[in-house]
């Protein structure tokens, strides 16, 4: 953790954002380093933690000795506030430099509506926003993920683009980048040309864009020699031997996605025409149920997480899910591990599924139909029927589920006002279906919830082409659509049509928007992706002013015969395909599934036959062959181990007692739990869970502290259900904390924490004020009123009733306050109270003077006395 936040970081919202030192986090020695990553996320740390490519590809630099990858995420608003007010630049969390002292600065580029923080984050950084601007003493910047299928928008801003996956080409990257340094050879210039000749690396400076009178691409050609003319996907062919972090980083605040997740293939058999992913992340290859039993096994014992989500497009598409299921169900169930489900096709949603996850804790699946008619799911090449959907949701009734999830889409092409009631009636159905099958309870309620997205056409997709509706129509339509709903059973969600707007624009953007980025940025728009900070009408401005019309990009329909800004990447896919396919959509003909017949896409000459089992020559193996599984033995103890006895009781109530400190004083008392919790079940040691329908380890705490506040004495009491000496608890709990938490001693509780009536605190407030001829002790010995927050409100309260010893300590630095205080459940008293009364004596601003807190002791009744 810097040292520099330390004064104001706990004024910001989830200062745990900022701070690092989570278990796992990997260190190492700068100064023997050849090369320095800051991986960075254009977004907040709970979202980029649960990003599984961002912990791939970090993960994937870090296993090279001589290169250290770091993560970086957007601050806040509040936290970039700051950060500028003082000249902080943006930082890196492990080590805590500045991101401008890096050698590479890598983005991931997931969405669209992101590119703000990009160009925001580059400048928090230090560095300038333009790439022709920099020299040889800047980093190199290079941007990858989907978004970067259509890498124009950002080209200005961005040196290099990894187009594809990275697991593999980033390390090449990081080798040639390595070589010319050591050799001698490197210069800015020298470097970006021989990316350049890497396969799967787009550098936009060395290609010329050329346009028309009307504002369309002429041409886009290549400004030298040995810069290829189109540059083609990379793939990693073999995911069986790909890098995959089963041992990550265990956050310390909770995150969108505080789970394993499990990536099972990538690609996808089926070919929607609205769909980027299933076509840029084509051929299909899959890991063997062997690896990704090994895989989640590892996982789970080195993060202590309850729930595996798999990653992929269509679990139920995977060829060998039964044997999978069976491997991963072996042993998930007695470690109290929940599987998550991912959107399933109806139509490959089988019994022999239904049951094999029936005992899953959720009451919820989620199908994906996309359109309300057949002819529309014609269109769009969504191969299933209502006859599926109705099955599969029969199947998930008949297993216990009371609710179902629908998605879909309005402003499909070609779409009607009848395909848009058929949603709504194919949700009344599903809710008739539940009725339908035998054996549910008809006195429960069943619920559909349907969530409708706006169409976006996409780069590299049959619909590339085809036009966006205008936002005023898509209003009307998700207007209809709520008055075609009548059941109250049926819930309503959908997207904004302004915000699908602007991703529309960006998502078939050319390198002239890069001025409408950069001029957002000077304005203040950074964090689209959020609603309080998303404004349209902004945007429409800024578009306005600079001439350009964001109708040319998202809502014209673009003739076959025209440049696209993205034709530049090769994703595989051929050009031909997706015509073929964009006239099919337009006479309604479907296009059979990879595993029917292959459609001769192009795909299938990125990767060996073998390794695309639906391809021509590829190996087509029976989805319902079973395979041979080998489950893993555990590495230790703990989620992996056997549920206990039911019958078996309790041995003792261990009391740990921990300190909590530097970083780990900045998360709340619910993240700190959470933190304990997986800290207890990676340890394998015999507790005693909860039962119920979410089972989690018996821990009891004492009272909170607040965010911001260490302290240096806690407790825990956790339950043993086996007999296990006090240091064995102590040496297995140890090594596996984050920085920050110390485990002190193991003993047996005498007694409830509900005994704890004091706690002594210590209070350090940083100030230059003249302090001399101030009595601090007797500030507190008649009545103090305040206004003191609680549940119910505000209400005067005397803290001096609440203090039961006061005394304070003079230093250069300011005062040093110790106070024994009132630490009941019922009488409690914040030590920042205590600190607000004398910065108000010694007039100190009230958003000045540091602030310190140290809780030092958890106290008995008679105020000396230490819990034990």
């Amino acid at each position: 953790m810097r040292e520099d936040i330390r004064s104001f970081i706990s004024e910001v919202s989830k200062p745990g954002r900022y701070t690092g030192g989570e278990a796992g986090a990997l260190y190492k020695d700068k100064s023997l380093m050849d090369l320095r990553v800051a991986f960075c996320f254009p977004d907040v740390y709970e979202i980029g933690m649960s990003n599984l490519g961002m912990k791939i590809l970090c993960g994937a630099l870090n296993e090279m000795d001589n290169v250290w990858c770091e993560r970086v995420f957007a601050p806040w608003p509040d936290m970039e506030e700051k950060m500028r007010e003082r000249g902080i630049p943006l930082f890196t969390h492990e080590s805590g430099d500045g991101v401008g002292e890096f050698d590479i600065v890598a983005f991931t580029l997931q969405y669209e509506l992101c590119y703000t923080n990009v160009v925001n984050m580059l400048d928090l950084a230090g560095i300038p926003v333009m790439s022709a601007d920099r020299d040889d003493s800047c980093p190199i910047v290079i941007a990858g993920g989907h978004c970067a299928m259509n890498p124009e928008p950002m080209a200005d801003f961005v040196d290099i683009f990894s187009v594809g996956e990275g697991e593999e080409a980033l390390p090449e990257l990081a080798r040639l980048y390595i070589d010319m340094k050591k050799s001698g050879a490197y210069t800015r210039k020298k470097f970006l040309l021989a990316a350049a000749g890497l396969e799967g690396f787009y550098v936009p400076s060395l290609y010329e864009v050329s346009y028309n009178a009307d504002g369309t691409i002429d041409g886009i050609e290549p400004k030298c020699d040995g810069v290829p003319k189109r540059v083609r996907r990379r793939i990693v062919a073999d995911l069986d031997s790909a890098y995959f972090p089963d041992k990550t980083i265990i956050p310390n605040i909770e995150t969108v996605h505080d789970r394993v997740t499990l990536e099972v293939f990538r690609g996808c058999i089926r070919g929607c025409r609205f769909c980027q992913a299933g076509f840029i992340c084509r051929p299909v290859r899959e890991k063997s149920p062997e690896t990704l039993c090994r895989q989640a096994r590892a996982a789970i014992d080195a993060t202590g997480y309850d729930e595996i989500s798999m990653c992929c497009l269509s679990i139920s598409d995977y060829s060998q899910i039964s044997s999978f299921t069976d491997g991963l169900l072996h042993w998930t169930d007695d470690a109290r591990v929940n599987i998550s489900l991912p959107s399933l096709r109806a139509d490959s949603f089988t019994r022999e599924l239904m049951d094999k996850i029936s005992s899953v804790r959720t009451s919820t699946l989620t199908f994906a139909p996309e359109a309300g008619s057949p002819r529309l799911r014609d269109i769009i090449n969504k191969n299933i029927t209502e006859e599926d959907i109705l099955k599969a949701a029969s199947l998930a009734f008949s297993s216990g589920k009371t609710q179902v999830k629908l998605y879909f889409m309005n402003g499909l092409p070609h779409e009607t006002d009848e395909d848009i009631a058929g949603i709504s009636a194919l949700a009344s159905e599903v809710i008739e279906e539940y009725y339908r099958t035998p054996g549910v309870n008809k006195k429960q309620r069943p619920q559909v919830t349907l969530s409708v997205a706006c169409f976006i056409p996409k780069p590299h997709t049959p619909f590339e082409r085809e036009p966006q509706a205008l936002p005023d129509v898509l209003l009307e339509k998700q207007k209809y659509l709520s008055s075609c709903i009548t059941d109250r059973k049926i819930r309503y969600n959908y997207h904004d049509a302004k915000v699908s707007r602007i991703e529309a624009v960006f998502a078939r953007g050319d390198r002239r928007l890069g001025a409408a980025i950069l001029k957002a940025v000077k304005e203040g728009e950074t964090f689209d992706a959020w609603t309080e900070y998303f404004s349209y009408e902004k945007w429409l401005e800024i578009f306005d002013s600079l001439g350009l019309d964001p109708a040319f990009y998202a809502n014209r329909t673009i003739p076959d015969e025209e440049i696209l800004p993205w034709d530049v990447i090769d994703c595989g896919v051929t050009k031909e395909f997706l015509l073929r396919e964009r006239h099919k959509a337009a006479e309604a003909i479907p296009t059979p599934a990879c595993h029917e017949k292959c459609s001769a896409c192009g795909a299938n000459a990125m990767a060996p036959a073998e390794e695309c089992r639906w391809c021509p020559g590829g190996e087509k193996k029976n989805a319902n062959a079973p395979a041979p599984i080998i489950i893993p033995a555990p590495e230790k103890p703990g989620a992996s181990s056997p549920k206990p006895d039911p019958a078996l009781k309790p041995v003792r109530t261990v009391r740990v007692r921990f300190s909590k400190k530097d970083s780990l004083s900045y998360i709340g008392h619910l993240d700190l739990m959470n933190t304990m919790s997986r800290l207890v079940i990676r340890s394998g040691l015999p507790v005693w869970y909860t039962e119920g329908f979410n089972p989690h380890p018996k821990l009891v705490f004492a009272t909170p502290l607040s965010v911001g506040h260490a302290g240096e004495r806690e407790v825990v009491d956790v339950k043993i259900v086996e007999d296990v000496s006090d240091e064995t608890i102590v040496e297995t709990l140890r090594p596996l904390t984050p920085a920050g938490m110390e485990i002190i001693e193991a003993f047996t509780a005498e007694g409830k924490l509900d005994r704890i009536k004091w706690a002594e605190n210590e209070i350090f407030v940083h100030t230059s004020s003249d302090i001399s001829g101030v009595d601090i002790e007797k500030l507190f010995d008649g009545p103090v009123i305040i206004m003191k927050k609680s549940k119910s409100g505000e209400k005067e309260t005397d803290i001096s009733e609440l203090i039961r010893e006061i005394r304070a300590e003079r230093t250069d630095g300011g005062v040093k306050i110790t106070a024994v205080t009132a630490a009941d459940s019922s009488k409690f008293l914040n030590p920042s109270y205590i600190a607000k009364v004398v910065k108000e004596k010694l007039g100190v601003p009230e958003d000045g003077g540091y602030v310190e807190y140290t809780r030092k002791k958890l106290l008995l009744e008679d105020g000396i006395t230490e819990i034990r």
